[in-house]
């Protein structure tokens, strides 16, 4: 279960690219291992951030998780649904459970992360 149109990041984090913008979100991988989902710390739309930086919390059941940008750039606009429904993170991490958009400074950088066979191999030393 894991998209060939994505990029991965080693925090178990996504990337789809379309132009200059990237949404970001949660593997099916990070939501599983978290559990049912209660609440989740959204970026600031606008700031600035770098890839590998902390950009909010995630809550579960089991666990408080952090959750990383896999790339830089600034904060366009975040899944505000999110703040009333986080199950859409355990629900559909792909689509709806989708946590924010960024515009892209270095759009190389994409090409750093894992593609999902790269990402699936990972995930072999992850359990």
């Amino acid at each position: 279960m894991v998209p060939g149109d994505l990029r991965y990041h080693k925090e178990h984090e996504w990337v789809r690219v379309e132009g200059t913008r990237a949404t970001i979100g949660i593997s099916h991988f990070a939501q599983e291992a978290l559990g049912d989902i209660v609440f989740i710390e959204l970026p600031k739309v606008g700031a600035t951030v770098t890839a590998g930086q902390e950009i909010g919390e995630i809550e579960s059941t089991k666990a408080t998780s952090l959750l990383y940008t896999p790339v830089s750039g600034t904060i366009l606009c975040v899944n505000d649904e999110l703040h009333d429904h986080p199950e859409l993170l355990n629900q559909d991490p792909y689509g709806r459970g989708w946590i924010a958009e960024i515009e892209l400074a270095n759009p190389s950088e994409v090409d750093r992360l894992m593609t999902n066979t790269q990402y699936e191999e990972y995930l072999q030393t992850q359990t």
